[in-house]
């Protein structure tokens, strides 16, 4: 899917104060991405603190982001968990009309075999109406979806297009890479590893840093799709600092700071998370200050 090459976000959902939706940060965050070269969004992923969402704060986010966005790019939607009929049930319930993709993550927290990580996504396969991206997350789910299941369900359901690759592990990327069906996408789910999984063959990205720097991440990518190594390098090594600081303690206490620094919106996150600390927030607001000098 040419749709979903390049850079894409997982957006964060802005909390106000008390804890609600920001909706007009969410929507001055959308048009951030829009204005500096993001090519595809992503909503409702772990970024966005979907875990702490009611179910009617998950569809105002939806519906603030497609009206923000007005078609301009094609919207993912996450839509995952560790109960397999849930997911079924809501793909065949849900309007998709206005997403060009489902993004479902593999099974956490129940540690399922790979046998039953692939049962578990051929039900989603044969019940989702649009194409979908898997998600390989391990230092989240508690079980890595090895190359060879990812490779099998790629092969097997024609409507299984990517996978967002996000073991933090080179030598599995070029695996899959290797061995995958030669139209289905390897995109990188890890920040730092993201131009070399592009270099050895990858298509790209669903970035966390990449929403608070669009520009500088977004022109990475591309170059580094187009092989430009010394140029796309130069902006990788620019942004590791960063990568590492939102990440530091937690996601997206990090990446909200930064935002707060763009004053796009406040830095509130629900618990079980925490802001990052006073050191912590000087730092990203230093780097984002700073940023505009590249």
């Amino acid at each position: 899917m040419q749709s979903l090459i390049g850079t894409g976000v997982a957006l964060i959902t802005p909390f106000k104060k008390d804890f609600s939706v920001d909706v007009d940060a969410l929507k001055a965050i959308v048009n951030f991405q829009i204005d500096n070269g993001i090519d595809y969004l992503v909503v409702l992923g772990t970024t966005a603190e979907t875990a702490t969402l009611t179910k009617d704060e998950k569809e105002l986010v939806i519906s603030t982001i497609v009206e923000a966005n007005k078609g301009r790019l094609p919207l993912v939607l996450g839509v995952g968990s560790n109960n397999t009929a849930e997911v079924v049930a809501e793909l065949k319930s849900r309007d998709f009309k206005d997403f060009v993709a489902i993004l479902s993550v593999s099974p956490y927290y129940n540690k399922p075999t790979q046998e039953g990580i692939y049962q578990h996504f051929q039900s989603i396969a044969e019940a989702s109406p649009i194409p979908v991206i898997l998600y390989n997350v391990p230092g989240r789910t508690a079980s890595n979806m090895l190359p060879s299941t990812i490779i099998r369900l790629a092969t097997d359901f024609k409507n299984i297009v990517a996978v967002k690759e996000a073991a933090g592990d080179l030598v599995q990327a070029m695996k899959l890479i290797q061995g995958k069906p030669e139209d289905f996408l390897v995109i990188s789910g890890d920040d730092m590893i993201t131009l070399p999984m592009i270099l050895a063959g990858g298509s790209g990205v669903i970035s966390v840093i990449a929403e608070g720097f669009p520009k500088q991440f977004s022109e990475m990518v591309h170059l580094g799709l187009n092989k430009r190594v010394e140029e796309a390098y130069k902006l990788h090594y620019f942004l590791a600092d960063a990568i590492d600081m939102i990440f530091e303690q937690g996601n997206p206490a990090g990446i909200k700071e930064v935002f707060k620094s763009l004053g796009l919106s406040q830095n509130t996150v629900r618990l079980p998370l925490v802001n990052a600390d006073e050191n912590l927030a000087k730092r990203l607001h230093d780097f984002t200050n700073n940023s505009s000098k590249v």
